[in-house]
């Protein structure tokens, strides 16, 4: 029997997970902001470097955490990637393009699910959101009602998400991908340039 040093805990197979299962714990109570590494590693009971080792910073750990299928600051640079006059189009290429993949559907029903069923899972989307989507997006806008004319978009997405993947209401439901970027992008361009 060996003696066991005093400290944390060292990685182990199952290491990963326990972070996991306390970074939820601690986004659903606290929320995006307030959650610290640190305090993540103090429940896990491990090293704040074992954090950092498996997943780089808070940002990763919220995506991972809540089993995000696409990473949201991507979803934020490929959207400001091009022309101004062209965001509403790239916004909803973007969003159908990750419910329209089978892994990334049934992981944003549940996401969907969570959100209106949970409080918790509503606060650490919408905060997380918000720093890693709605902010970088309002910054580029360069209007003094950003913020809101970015939700308002938000709001035209989750609609448009709940009819078409949850509800299931026809015709939104069958239409096909392209006519509904062409119906929904002059939309969405006017929230944001109008």
């Amino acid at each position: 029997m060996t003696a066991r040093t005093p400290g944390r805990r060292p990685g182990g197979p199952d290491t990963r997970g326990e972070i996991l299962a306390a970074a939820r714990e601690s986004f659903a109570g606290k929320g995006f902001a307030a959650t610290s590494l640190r305090a993540v590693a103090r429940e896990a009971g491990v090293d704040a470097a074992l954090v950092h080792h498996y997943f780089g910073g808070k940002d990763e750990l919220f995506i991972e955490s809540m089993a995000l299928p696409i990473d949201p600051r991507q979803v934020a640079a490929t959207i400001l990637d091009g022309p101004r006059d062209e965001l509403g189009r790239r916004i909803i290429t973007v969003f159908l393009g990750v419910w329209e993949s089978h892994d990334g559907q049934q992981r944003m029903k549940a996401i969907l699910r969570s959100v209106v069923s949970s409080d918790e899972v509503a606060r650490m989307m919408r905060e997380g959101i918000t720093q890693m989507i709605i902010q970088p997006i309002s910054q580029v806008l360069e209007v003094p009602d950003a913020e809101l004319r970015v939700c308002l978009v938000s709001s035209q997405l989750l609609g448009m998400a709940l009819t078409r993947y949850l509800v299931e209401l026809d015709p939104i439901a069958s239409a096909d991908v392209p006519t509904l970027i062409d119906l929904m992008a002059p939309a969405i361009q006017h929230y944001l340039t109008a």
